[in-house]
């Protein structure tokens, strides 16, 4: 997930650069969603493993 959130932010940047403010504002908005399920995600992650005993890498 986070490999499509770079993704989409490389396109934001590229649009950005050629003038298309539209599009480099939704790919902005996608990479920025994406970017924050992945945070949500890799907590919940850490949570669940620390919860079940083992100690962090």
């Amino acid at each position: 997930m986070l490999y499509w959130a770079l993704i989409f932010l490389v396109v934001a940047l590229i649009a950005g650069v050629f003038g298309f403010g539209g599009i480099a504002s939704a790919s902005a908005g996608i990479a920025q969603v994406l970017f924050f399920i992945f945070v949500v995600l890799f907590v919940i992650a850490l949570v669940a493993r620390a919860v079940r005993g083992k100690p962090p890498v």
